[in-house]
């Protein structure tokens, strides 16, 4: 029996059969936009394991973590720097026991506060503190500089698509 072509690999990383449809342009449909796509987010994926590995393991934390690091650059950029768990919870791709968890570590270091939700007093906000933006705009500057030194082997118009690319491939909000 000949052996079957393969592309790319699968999840788990064994080879998939390959697609006769071949990628093509914006308006297909089949299985050439499949094999495009799965190409697309495989490459992505493995873009964002790699520099969170990374960026991880760079000494830029100043005894945060990535994650604790993720929820104060993402609390600061909501309006007054605050926002519900759910809400939160969304953005920073944690599920709410996780994210609880870890505000209440960060409400331990003074980095977080929790207060009555100005829009329905039952409800609880979680917002940045002064000494959690200083410590987010420490921590940021060193680690916008790592990413800059772990991307340094792409030009800046290869970046330039690339942002553009990554957010014209967002899927609609709701």
């Amino acid at each position: 029996m000949p052996e079957q072509p393969t592309g790319p690999a699968g999840p788990t990383g064994s080879p998939q059969p390959a697609d006769p449809g071949g990628a093509g342009g914006s308006g297909e449909r089949g299985p050439g936009r499949t094999r495009a796509a799965v190409e697309a987010w495989e490459a992505v994926l493995h873009l964002q394991a790699t520099l969170v590995r990374r960026f991880a393991e760079d000494d830029v934390w100043d005894g945060l973590s990535l994650r604790e690091y993720d929820v104060l650059h993402t609390l600061a950029a909501l309006p007054g720097a605050r926002a519900r768990l759910g809400e939160l919870s969304e953005r920073v791709y944690l599920p709410q026991p996780s994210l609880s968890r870890l505000v209440d570590r960060l409400e331990r270091r003074g980095l977080l506060a929790r207060e009555a939700d100005p829009a329905d007093r039952r409800g609880v906000v979680v917002a940045l503190t002064a000494d959690g933006e200083q410590r987010r705009r420490q921590v940021g500057r060193r680690h916008a500089a790592a990413i800059a030194r772990h991307l340094e082997h792409v030009d800046v118009e290869d970046l330039r698509e690339l942002t553009r690319l990554a957010v014209r491939a967002l899927p609609e909000q709701d």
